[in-house]
């Protein structure tokens, strides 16, 4: 079966090289489908999708756009209007990758489109601008960013390997027979946040959850990740969590760098799929310092350490803790059920362990107290006197996790 791949270009600067990377799909076995997201320059290729189509679907006339001719205002209506026009295609099964060709503009253009499809779909962007931060274009979705090296005006030898290359990459993509299909009758695929401060205790999860029969997909909670996963719970992805790490909360009330966004910690709840609750990490916050490996004043009289040259981390104290506390509890108000909080006592990672550099127990102490006053009755408590990576600790988060998802099935 011939797999169709969009092509989202502006085909009055970017025609050639558009028609180009038609061509090579051809030849490779795949159908492009050329989507035209210019609005003002003559266009210079022929679209399967013309500009006119996108505008209209995207709830404006192109006459309209070209006669009120800023990008603020025609840029949103082609995207909407694009990712409208490829979605009734994909919900039909006739869309199975999608290749960006831009600069600046067109790069967050194309990688907007991109972002409103479901994880699995193979989305490429070719981009002048890939060689930087592309956290901007990505976000949390699994696109590819590949850097065009030379801008993408006009044809050459070199321009034709790159662009050949990139039809190889999204061609090759969507042959591949690996699909994301969810079995409601099957074993839920499980979420798991995790942390360095964790990760001993991570590992040791995996290896409980495999013999259990589950797959874990592991989330880094740095914020993206974090953010990642609540995505993939919403879009049922996911139907179990154990959220093993919470440094994003502690991060988004005191300013750190792993902060996440407000869904955090809110959507297995509102749900109310399986979740296993614990604290790992927010006794601490990630902050970013340069140059390496100095102390910011503010944090001059916390404990601290250097997680490397450039991430600071300094332990919170007692109210600071109590306050991160108060949010996790705010976060959990909409879990009704299925749900446990399991709290190790004696520490909520490796450096917050006795012997470790940020061990607190006084500061501990409070955090604990807040944050049983603050989570809601409908989430079952659990105290143990031990620390988060502690193998019995662990043993049991796997244990209850594993005994809440067969109750549901």
């Amino acid at each position: 079966m011939n797999k169709t791949i969009a092509i989202l270009a502006t085909l009055d600067t970017k025609g050639e090289e558009a028609r180009f990377v038609a061509k090579e799909l051809e030849k490779l076995g795949s159908q492009p489908l050329l989507v035209d997201l210019g609005v003002l320059g003559k266009v210079t290729e022929a679209a399967e999708i013309p500009r006119e189509e996108v505008a209209k679907a995207g709830g404006t006339p192109l006459e309209n756009l070209q006669n009120e001719a800023t990008r603020e205002h025609a840029v949103p209506v082609m995207v909407a209007g694009a990712a409208c026009l490829l979605r009734e295609r994909l919900d039909r099964g006739e869309l199975h990758g999608v290749l960006g060709l831009g600069g600046l503009q067109g790069t967050a253009a194309c990688t907007e489109v991109m972002r409103t499809f479901p994880y699995g779909l193979p989305k490429l962007m070719v981009s002048t601008v890939a060689s930087g931060d592309t956290s901007a274009y990505v976000d949390i979705k699994d696109i590819t960013m590949m850097f065009s090296v030379g801008d993408i005006l006009g044809l050459n030898r070199f321009t034709r390997k790159i662009l050949a290359n990139a039809a190889g990459a999204v061609h090759g993509m969507a042959q591949v027979e690996a699909g994301l299909e969810i079995d409601p009758a099957g074993k839920p695929l499980i979420g798991m946040t995790n942390l360095g401060v964790l990760t001993t205790g991570a590992m040791h999860a995996l290896e409980l959850f495999e013999k259990a029969g589950y797959e874990v997909v592991v989330f880094h909670a740095v914020g993206s990740g974090g953010r990642a996963m609540e995505q993939m719970i919403k879009q049922g992805i996911l139907g179990a969590v154990f959220d093993y790490a919470m440094g994003e909360i502690a991060d988004a009330v005191h300013g750190g760098l792993r902060a996440a966004d407000a869904d955090r910690l809110t959507v297995a709840g509102e749900m109310g799929i399986p979740q296993v609750l614990c604290p790992g990490g927010a006794e601490h916050l990630g902050v970013l310092v340069d140059p390496p490996n100095t102390i910011p004043e503010r944090y001059r009289e916390h404990a601290s350490v250097f997680h490397n040259p450039v991430v600071f981390v300094p332990r919170l104290k007692g109210d600071e803790f109590a306050a991160v506390a108060k949010e996790i509890g705010r976060r959990l108000q909409h879990t009704t059920g299925n749900a446990c909080m399991l709290l190790p006592t004696r520490g909520t990672g490796s450096y917050a362990k006795p012997g470790g550099p940020l061990h607190d127990p006084d500061s501990d102490r409070a955090f604990f107290a807040a944050l049983k006053a603050a989570v809601p009755s409908s989430i079952e408590w659990v105290e143990r006197d031990t620390h988060a990576e502690d193998p019995k600790f662990v043993e049991e988060a796997v244990s209850r996790l594993v005994e809440l998802v067969e109750k549901r099935r």
